[in-house]
């Protein structure tokens, strides 16, 4: 068996390696939102219609969640700080194509590059992480930083969006990657450590590839196509019926494969099942904060799209408070099965708190405070779940294992919205029929009708991820510790690398 030894950063090094690592994540994550604010001024600008307009958002998202286990797998494979930097590279490349984009189409086509190199970079960010940070106390302020970025990046997005978009012009929101990128790759040549490979070079898992990339897409393009044509549409049945029956066969084929893509004994331990669930569970829940707040605060309480993003603020701020307090102080003493659960009872709270909204609503009394909770529950669930997720992983596996997290996120993030999406507007259109004549007031009351609805149904995700993690999780001395991983997730002897 092959493996790759790191040698440990000496100094302030590996916390310089974790801004890069940071910023690299930050760029995938607000990409994710950043772009949602300016669709109005790119639409405007290029001449498409509002049905091609969700081709921006899904080819991003398409290519992003098909392609993360072969991204993090190629890391394993051709080496993390090459692919960090490949990663890197590329996609500050799609930002420029789709900053510069004269039409729709090549718009489009840019946004699916920035999702394949997104595919690439986001895993290797995540295990460079993991393989860098190897001291329990260090590791864990890592992680709280690295999940709080994960939590905290769509709404950052939201606010960068509003600014760049009001201040300059929408194709900014892209063109920032770009100076991102720059400043991330410098920072990689210098301080991202290098790896020295013994023994021979893993094989990629060329069927198993096909097979999990292929059950991705038609995963994520079914969902999206829900939210757009509904359930009862061909495509979308026909899409998620043929991701279930790949995916099937993906797992038939790990079982039997000699160099599997990701062997099933890392999703089959309990601790980490747990992890992804969670981030799955709340990467759902989360987006019903994300899409149906910023609709409320611009088309209820008419705010522009910069108070909107500032009005996140509160929220951001719980969330890296809670990281940090949950990763250098609680997770350590109480252990996931605690913290987990807890964050996700929060994100209860949140949510029915926001079912209270309507037009005399004010922002300091009744939007923020449960904001602020729910920053809380990510900053919670989120760096507790992605350490536990990539603890005690072999390091041949650590990229693949560090994929099934974001993974876990994208699929959950596209599962929740298509979900919350197809709840709302059927709440709205029975709320319409039931109340006519149809009048400006009622369409108002509708649509808080349907944003009510959408939070009932995101309170009912988290309490379901509280369920799942209170169960899943093991308590503290059984299997893996996170103040004490395994021998295999420690350094390794130092090496000179090449």
């Amino acid at each position: 068996m092959s493996s790759e030894l790191t040698p440990p950063p000496t100094g302030r090094r590996h916390w310089i390696t974790l801004v890069v690592v940071g910023l690299a994540q930050l760029m995938v994550v607000l990409d994710g939102t950043v772009v949602n604010i300016a669709l109005p001024s790119a639409q405007a600008d290029l001449g498409f219609t509002d049905g091609q307009r969700q081709w921006i958002i899904t080819a991003y998202s398409l290519a992003f969640a098909s392609l993360l286990l072969l991204g993090g797998r190629l890391s394993d494979l051709i080496g993390r700080k090459r692919t960090f930097v490949i990663g890197l590279v590329g996609f500050a490349v799609a930002s420029a194509l789709g900053g510069a984009a004269g039409s729709f189409e090549l718009l489009v086509g840019a946004r699916a590059l920035q999702g394949v190199f997104g595919a690439l970079l986001a895993p290797t960010a995540l295990a460079v992480l993991t393989t860098t940070f190897t001291v329990p106390r260090e590791r864990a302020r890592a992680f709280g930083v690295f999940g709080a970025i994960a939590g905290a990046g769509g709404a950052i997005g939201l606010l960068l969006g509003g600014v760049l978009t009001e201040a300059l012009n929408w194709r900014w929101n892209l063109y920032i990657n770009v100076v991102i990128a720059v400043v991330a790759i410098i920072g990689a040549f210098l301080f991202v450590p290098p790896i020295t490979r013994t023994g021979p070079r893993p094989r990629l898992d060329v069927p198993g590839t096909i097979l999990v990339s292929g059950a991705l897409f038609g995963l994520v393009y079914g969902f999206s196509n829900a939210e757009t044509d509904g359930w009862d549409a061909p495509v979308t049945w026909g899409m998620l019926a043929a991701a279930a029956i790949l995916l099937v066969a993906f797992v038939l084929w790990q079982r039997r494969a000699r160099h599997p893509l990701l062997p099933l004994s890392i999703v089959l331990d309990r601790n980490r099942s747990a992890a992804y669930l969670s981030v799955l569970i709340a990467g759902a829940g989360m987006f019903g904060i994300f899409l149906f707040v910023t609709y409320y605060l611009q088309l209820t309480l008419g705010y522009s799209p910069i108070q909107t993003g500032l009005a996140f603020l509160p929220m951001i701020g719980m969330l890296v408070l809670a990281a940090q307090l949950g990763t250098n102080l609680l997770v350590p003493r109480f252990g996931p099965k605690v913290l987990v659960p807890i964050g996700m009872l929060l994100g209860v709270i949140a949510m029915i708190w926001l079912t209270f909204l309507d037009t005399s609503s004010v922002y300091v009394a009744d939007v923020m405070p449960p904001l602020m909770i729910m920053g809380f529950a990510m900053g919670t669930i989120m760096p507790a779940s992605m350490q536990t997720a990539t603890l005690g992983v072999d390091r041949q596996f650590a990229g693949v294992a560090s994929a099934m997290v974001n993974t876990s996120q994208q699929v959950g993030g596209s599962i929740g919205t298509a979900l919350l999406n197809t709840l709302a507007a059927t709440a709205m259109a029975d709320y319409l029929a039931g109340h006519t004549p149809v009048t400006p007031e009622i369409g108002v009351d509708a649509a808080l009708a349907s944003y009510s609805t959408a939070y009932a149904w995101g309170a009912g995700f988290f309490l379901v991820g509280a369920i799942v993690s209170a169960t899943l999780f093991r308590r503290r001395g059984q299997g893996l510790s996170l103040a004490h991983p395994p021998a295999d997730a420690r350094a390794e002897e130092p090496v000179v690398a090449h």
